[in-house]
Order: C-alpha cells, then structure tokens, then sequence
C-alpha cells in the first residue's frame, strides 16, 4: 500500500535551498517549472555550487544580525537599570535634605565635618601693615612716572557726548489736578533726588508742585531747608517751562487735616521705584478728590525704567541745571577750590565714605575688635532700630562673607593702598571728602603717612570762614560735592553713596571728557587686598591697575541704572 519515499527524507538541502532563491532543477513533486534557475542551465553543477555560497553567506548575515540586536538590547536594559538606580538617588537626597533642614544640629555637624576637609579661608583681621610698608617704600622712588591715564578718560569716547537736558519739546502743564508737597528724608544728596523725582511725579499728574520741605534727620542734625541749600528763584523759573510751582499752598487748602482725608502719603505705601503707572492708578485719585497729595521721605520712589523720553529729560534737567546752590556755598566752595589749586598741580578728590552711619549701616567689621562691635551696636540701637531689631531675630552673612562680596565700604587703609597701587606719587594734593571719619585722627593718620599733601576743607578754610555752615551737615555736604566735582581726578571708596553717585554723574555730563573718575570694583579688590600677607606689591599693583582700568569704559546708560549717575543716554545727552 504505501510505498517509502526515502528520498523525501534525505534532501534537507531541497528545503533550504528553496527557502534562499535556488530550487532543485527537478522536484519530485512538481517537477521542472518556469521559476526554476536551473531551467534550461547548461552547468547545474556550477549552479549548485553558487547557491551554496549565497546560503553560507545569508546565515553569515542573519547571525550578524542577531548579535547586533542582542548587543542593542543589552544596552537598552543597562540603560533602563541606570536611569532607575539614579532617580531612586535623587529621590534619596531630597528625602535626606527634608530630614536635614529640620534638624539644624545635623546641617551645622555636617558642614563643620565638611569644613574640616575644606580649604580655609582668609580671614580680614584690619590690618595692614606689610602692605602700607611697601606702599611706603614704592611711594619713595622718586624716578617713578604716574601712568597718564591716572588723569585722563578714554578722551574720544567720552567727549562725544554733550550735555543736552536743557532742550524741550512741549508746553507747560497748568497743574490743575492739584498740588503736590514732598517732605524728603535723608541727607542732601538723597533730598536732591526726591527733589528731581518729585518734579517728574508732578508732570506725570498735571499738578502744581509746592517748594520741597526738608525732613529732619537724627542722623544727619541738619535743619536746613531747601532755600537754605538751593536757588528758589532760579529752581521756579528754569522750570517753570515745565511745571507749575508755587512757594505754598492756596489759602483754602491750608486749613485741611491731610492726613484725616487721606492725602499723606509715606513711603510704606509706595513702593521702591515705582513705575508711572503706579501713579495714575492710585495717586492720581486721591489728587483729584482731594486737591492735595502730600508724599513723606519719598526716597527713591520713582523706577528709572520704563519712563517716557520727556520726563526722563525733565529728570535730568532738574538735576544738571536747575538746582544751583545759593551764593554763599558757591563762594566759599570756589575759595576752598582755588586753594587745593594753590600750587598748581592737579589735585585728586577722594569721597572716603567711612562716617559712623555708613560702618554700622553695612555690618560688617573693621578691626577694633570688641570695644568696635559694642559701639556700633549702640548705634544701631539708637540710629537704626529696625535694623538693630532684624539682626537678633535673623540670620545674617558674617561680616567676612559680606567682604569677599564687596559690600564693605573701603578703610581708609585700603583707599589709600589703591591709590598707591595705581601710581598716584607721594606728591599729590589728595583732598578727603567727607566728616567725621569713624577712627578719628588715627585713622586718618595712615592716609597723611604716605600722602603728606593731604587736606580736607577743616584744613583749607579758616574758622571764620567755616563759621556759617557750622551745624548743618548738609550745607557742608554742598562744599564737599563741588570740591569733588571741579576735581582733576575723583575717587570714591562706595560706589552706593549718593554723592559719589551724584558726583561722577555731574563729572561726566560737565566734563566733556577731561574729568576722570576712578570706581573700585569692592568684590575684586576684597579678593586681592584678602592675600595683603603674602602678595608682592608689583603683583598687587598690576591687579588693582587691572581692576580700575576695567571700570573706566565709556558706556551708555544701562536699563534701569539712575540718570543722575549715569548721564549717558539721549534723554540726557546727545551723542555727536
């Protein structure tokens, strides 16, 4: 019945050479057809022989293939293993952070085991007395030329620009929204921007601007007001182009409790540098309901930015041209000037900002040790309470890492290793400006050592002379401000002080290029005056000149920075 079929079972090669493209050229089952590579082949034997290549060659092929795919999944698997290892990590050490910042005994153990392995830090201990030795003996070589730049700015930049404030290109507003009064706190120079500021906001709101009144500091102890320090008639009429401005409210508005209808505002409402629009939503109602606004301290509260091209020059304009100060401080400014020009040569200013507010203000420490620490403490306590108050209550940065970030005003120690370091001779008439340095006469001491020219106008003017500003700080404030500004050269130690601030501004917008100013980076020269124990003075000379000389680019006002510091920028001035 059924025959065996042993030839079915021996040809495996039948079936593979099928499956790769070459069939047998006579299947015993359907025999010769048309597909076949064999049909009509004169050399079967060559044939097979070729396909036998081709299926070593596939299964070459295949094999690649398959190790390629087993690699790719390998690595997709460690892949997959790492991605999970490391987000249980993660999860891990924000599980540990959590844990940690509630216990604080834990953090402060952690980073003092950290601390042990970790680099220690210089430490600022006050003293200066390797450096002020080679200061003192640089200082001696007499065959040492000063660098020409130590008196010069980049000439071509800076002379072009001109000072343009004065030009309007609008009528003047009638004020009929009201009257606006201002009580403006702090020294002469934080006054006279409230002052400028106040002018803006004036315009802004279309209101009648009554003469600035003057608040009385405990810091300062100056009752001076505002015609007591500045030209009214020349302040009302320069401006009059552009503001309505009265001496005092009409008689039907004096007789009003301000603050009953809710027409005072102090600076707790306004926030710092507060946009325009700020002033049209919320202050613009109250003066048309009430007639009468009356803003108390006003300190910086009007932005820079975003601020509309005419009252940004009217800003300007007020500052750079219509506050001039009165006859007597002009004349005696001028006597105290024509003095430091005495002998000739070109004197440098140098604004040490070092009085008593200012060092307890920063908290930061200046090497008096502990009888120091008390006495500014003390101040703060009666001068600065709130800020007295915070420092108990709240963690602050130590007073090193204040330094290192250069939030330090400079010592007169450290003012007078930079002016060494940039070549000013020995020889230089330097006059200080500024009161009352905190350390007296002994901290003053170090600066005459190696500049015996230097002079402040306690030195210059006499008695009699002094005898009319005596007790009023900000009138004495006015003499150092022009004295800094005819200055051939100008140095300041805090670049946040107004007046340095006011100072460099009126230099560049008057100075047509000739008024240099010099402006310590305080990080950078923290960072140098830090290794005082063991650099070279050639090596310190070379960085601080590398420090100065970056900070005296010419440059048009950044967005956002005060006009009244930088003046370079086209509401202020063009640039030809």
């Amino acid at each position: 019945m059924g025959q065996e079929r042993p030839n079915d079972e021996e040809r495996p090669e039948s079936r593979d050479l099928g499956v790769y493209g070459c069939s047998p050229p006579h299947s015993p089952r359907l025999g010769p057809n048309r597909f076949s590579v064999f049909a009509g082949d004169p050399n079967p034997k060559l044939t097979i022989k070729r396909c036998k290549r081709k299926r070593i060659q596939a299964c070459n092929d295949q094999r690649t293939a398959t190790a390629a795919i087993g690699v790719m999944a390998i690595l997709g698997f460690f892949c997959l293993v790492n991605w999970f290892m490391l987000s249980r990590l993660h999860e891990g050490r924000v599980w540990l952070r959590r844990g940690l910042s509630n216990n604080p005994k834990l953090v402060s153990a952690q980073n003092e085991e950290r601390q042990k392995f970790e680099k220690p830090k210089r430490k600022y201990n006050g003293t200066y007395g390797r450096m002020l030795s080679l200061a003192a003996h640089a200082l001696a070589e007499q065959n040492k030329l000063e660098p020409k730049e130590l008196w010069q700015e980049p000439k071509e930049q800076a002379s072009a620009w001109k000072p343009c404030a004065d030009q309007r290109s609008w009528t003047p507003d009638d004020g009929k929204n009201g009257y606006i009064m201002v009580t403006a706190n702090g020294g002469i120079n934080q006054q006279r921007v409230a002052v400028c500021n106040i002018v803006v906001v004036a315009r802004l709101l279309n209101a009648a601007l009554v003469i600035p009144k003057f608040m009385l500091s405990d810091v300062w102890t100056d009752a001076s007001q505002f015609g007591d320090i500045y030209q009214e008639d020349h302040f009302m009429e320069y401006l009059s182009p552009d503001i309505r401005i009265v001496t005092e409210l009409p008689e039907e508005l004096q007789s009003l409790d301000l603050e009953e209808i809710g027409s005072v505002v102090t600076d707790i409402e306004v926030m710092k540098e507060a946009k325009p629009d700020f002033y049209m939503t919320h202050i613009l109602p109250i003066l048309l309901k009430n007639r009468v606004i009356h803003f108390v301290g006003f300190g910086n509260r009007l932005a820079f930015d975003p601020l509309p091209f005419e009252l940004q020059r009217l800003r300007c304009r007020c500052n750079f041209h219509a506050l001039n100060f009165v006859p007597r401080i002009q004349e005696t400014a001028a006597l105290l000037v024509r003095r430091l020009r005495d002998s000739g040569s070109y004197y440098l200013a140098l604004h040490l900002r070092f009085e008593i507010d200012m060092v307890a203000h920063s908290l930061c420490y200046f090497g008096g040790g502990e009888t120091e620490q008390k006495e500014l403490d003390s101040y703060r306590q009666k001068h600065f309470p709130s800020l007295s108050t915070l420092t108990k209550k709240k963690k602050f940065r130590s007073a090193d890492v204040l330094r290192t970030e250069g939030l330090c005003p400079l010592t007169p120690e450290e003012a007078v290793l930079m002016l060494a370091a940039l070549g000013f001779n020995r020889e230089t008439r330097v006059f200080v400006a500024g009161a009352n340095i905190y350390g007296g006469s002994k901290r003053l001491a170090v600066l005459t050592s190696l500049y015996p020219n230097l002079v402040t106008k306690e030195k210059l003017l006499t008695e009699s002379e002094l005898q009319p500003f005596k007790n009023f700080s900000s009138q004495l404030a006015a003499l150092d401000f022009i004295a800094c500004a005819a200055a051939d050269a100008f140095a300041m130690t805090d670049s946040g002080s107004q007046l340095s601030s006011l100072v460099s501004g009126y230099r560049i917008y008057y100075g047509g290029g000739k008024m240099p100013t010099i402006r310590p980076n305080k990080r950078r020269l923290s960072d140098i005056l830090l290794k005082n124990s063991t650099i070279e003075w050639n090596v310190f000379e070379r960085r601080v000149r590398k420090a100065i000389r970056q900070t005296k680019h010419v440059f048009a006002r950044p967005n956002g920075r005060s006009v009244y510091r930088y003046p370079r920028c086209k509401e202020c001035m063009c640039h030809a």
